[in-house]
């Protein structure tokens, strides 16, 4: 049998490799969570993260069963199945990570107690390990079913669409939730207050844990899942397109199953690194996976299509990634960052003129870095290649998400300790695992809107060459006002977004004010917040305000390619990736290195915690906390998603 004959089996090896996520998640919670008030504190984060995300699950369903009616009455049955299982695939990836992420932060604070950074480090990568894997595994025994019983591009497109649509509504709903939730707790309590991060007194406390679940696991799992999702089926669509077609629609999915196999490896390798710094830990397990995937890649091509150009393709795109992760790191984590601290010393208005001209600054590298990506994957392999070294970039998803995953488990490790006074020292080992984990987000994010911008290029071929386009004619009056009605679509979102974490930051900060004040002894450490209030009004907020952002990303396609032509919907797709990807690396960067330098600061730095100079850093990071956390990650998902529905619909545009 040969490579391509078994490429309709790979989805077993997806499947095998869930079951294997399993094990480790129940391997998991066999370790200890300490006392009973870490264990009490843990329950109530994950009891208010489950709330939310099945509740959110229950307004996504209705909107999926709404999108599959309309998608088998229009095309066909298959392809309404097909968005359901890129649906289903996403939420179920989701779902396991959140079980993960909130089950591991206490055993990772009791590991810190037992072992130390070592053991604190393994225990959070291990439950990061759970998500980044399911994401992978998902992924590839999604698209390999769908595969093995279509083999039809179109059809396969539902999948991507039904991923992206879930992605949006899932990481626009967590991250209203989250950063609502974190804004009202810094405010009232570190500012107005005056107490630590994560004092138990604080009534939003326990809601700013369950946000880092919420938003940054199950929000950014829905978010890179997507990602990974339309990189292959771009390739796919493409691949229908040349001859021989079965080599070069089964390449990517090859890929895919070599990149989960090199995941696996590079998640085990944590075992030997773990004595090491833990950001250099954390760093050296990616690059493990990517050495062993490049390798199981030149041979896959070798035996496929016997074109080294690919190859190049794919390697261009995996060292893309990692580029743009490292330029991601030196903004929000280098000197950059360092010197937007020291701006704190003259107060908060300088910190946040400082951080905005950060963010517009840390853009010019990683647009650089896509434009040479396009240029030599075009030159080398043509549109083809430019969606394979998307593929590259995301094929070890599996360890890119399980760094990811692990920041926010050793976020809440550090919010665990401080409620339960577990010590100084303790506080400490999470809190430098934590600042670990703010980098290794700025790297996913990184990897997620490099992708984003080389699969909406890819998808957007796909649409062009399915619509029979020519070209893009931009002297064309109608194509230059979809290309302006593109460009404006992520600064709607944007304004959506950051609204809605506005309206629900207002309602929490009330909330947190009253408690305060009408709860007595509660800031002598007598009596207890009601956090459970706290945890209901940011649900209640988040899954009102994800919406509109959600049904106005999928409706203004359509109106544009159905009212106004299908060319004009090219030059739609065209604005809207220019400006959605500028736009998402900005405020990624911009948010990540204000909420890294109000760390620093807090390490001892510039007078440490209670100085002037400590409050001004928080005012910044309140600032970027919406723009990293909500509106950036907004941005990937929106312009690939109007690329998909574009392309989904594209045959009723001919």
């Amino acid at each position: 049998m040969t490579l391509i004959q078994i490429t309709p089996y790979l989805f077993i090896v997806g499947i095998l490799s869930l079951l294997c996520a399993l094990g480790l998640y129940f391997l998991l919670k066999r370790l200890p969570q300490g006392s009973d008030l870490m264990k009490e504190i843990a329950e109530s984060i994950h009891s208010g993260a489950m709330t939310f995300i099945k509740r959110e699950y229950t307004y996504i369903l209705v909107f999926i069963t709404v999108v599959f009616v309309l998608l088998w009455q229009l095309f066909n049955i298959y392809t309404g199945l097909s968005f359901v299982t890129g649906a289903f695939c996403s939420m179920l990836a989701g779902f396991i990570g959140m079980k993960a992420s909130t089950r591991s932060s206490v055993r990772a604070t009791q590991g810190a107690i037992e072992g130390g950074m070592p053991k604190a480090l393994s225990i959070a990568f291990q439950g990061g390990s759970v998500m980044g894997i399911s994401v992978a595994a998902l992924g590839l025994s999604g698209i390999g079913v769908i595969y093995f019983f279509t083999k039809d591009p179109l059809i396969i497109n539902g999948f991507a669409m039904g991923a992206s649509s879930v992605a949006l509504f899932a990481r626009v709903g967590g991250g209203i939730f989250t950063k609502s939730a974190d804004v009202g707790a810094d405010l009232v309590g570190k500012v107005e207050a005056g107490i630590p991060e994560d004092d138990p007194r604080n009534p939003g406390v326990i809601a700013d844990n369950v946000g880092d679940n919420v938003g940054d696991t199950a929000g950014m799992g829905a978010d890179l899942f997507e990602s990974y999702a339309g990189s292959v089926i771009a390739s796919i669509a493409i691949g229908a397109t040349l001859t021989p077609a079965i080599n070069y629609i089964s390449l990517p999915v090859i890929l895919i199953a070599i990149g989960l196999i090199s995941s696996w490896i590079g998640v085990f390798s944590i075992n030997i690194l773990k004595n090491f710094n833990p950001q250099s830990a954390l760093r050296n397990s990616t690059y493990v996976s990517a050495f062993v995937f490049l390798a199981g890649a030149f041979i896959a091509v070798k035996l496929i299509l016997s074109d080294l150009n690919v190859f190049w393709v794919v390697l261009c795109g995996m060292v893309s990634g990692i580029l743009i992760g490292l330029e991601s790191e030196y903004f929000t984590a280098g000197p950059p960052m360092r010197d937007l601290a020291k701006t704190a010393q003259t107060g908060s208005a300088t910190v946040v003129i400082t951080g905005l001209a950060l963010g517009f600054q840390s853009v010019i590298l990683p647009l650089l870095t896509i434009a040479l990506t396009i240029y030599v994957a075009y030159s080398l392999s043509g549109l083809y290649g430019i969606a394979l070294s998307a593929v590259g970039m995301l094929a070890t998803i599996g360890i890119v998400m399980t760094t990811d995953s692990y920041g926010p488990i050793a976020d809440n490790a550090g919010g665990i300790s401080e409620m339960s006074n577990s010590g100084e020292a303790i506080r400490k080992i999470t809190d430098r695992l934590d600042a670990c984990g703010n980098t290794t987000a700025a790297i996913g994010k990184g990897f997620a809107i490099g992708s984003a911008a080389l699969t909406a290029l890819a998808l957007f071929s796909a649409y062009q060459k399915t619509t029979g386009i020519d070209a893009i004619n931009l002297t064309n009056v109608k194509t230059v006002i979809g290309l302006l009605l593109g460009a404006l679509m992520p600064f709607i979102m944007a304004s959506l977004t950051l609204k809605a974490v506005g309206r629900a930051a207002n309602k929490m900060i009330l909330e947190i004010r009253n408690q305060f004040k009408q709860i007595k002894g509660l800031m002598e450490g007598k009596a207890k917040p009601d956090s459970d209030r706290c945890v209901d009004i940011v649900t209640k907020r988040a899954l009102l305000e994800m919406i509109l952002p959600g049904i106005l990303a999928i409706i203004s396609p359509l109106s544009v390619g159905f009212f106004i032509g299908a060319e004009s919907l090219g030059g739609f797709l065209a604005g809207a990736t220019a400006t959605g990807v500028l736009l998402g690396i900005f405020m990624a960067n911009s948010g990540a290195s204000w909420d890294n330098a109000k760390k620093w600061i807090e390490e001892g730095h510039l007078g440490g915690k209670g100085t002037d100079v400590h409050a001004a850093s928080i005012i910044g990071d309140t600032v970027g906390d919406p723009l990293k956390d909500t509106a950036g990650p907004s941005m990937n998902i929106l312009i690939k998603l109007m690329a998909v529905v574009s392309l989904v619909f594209a045959p009723l545009l001919m």
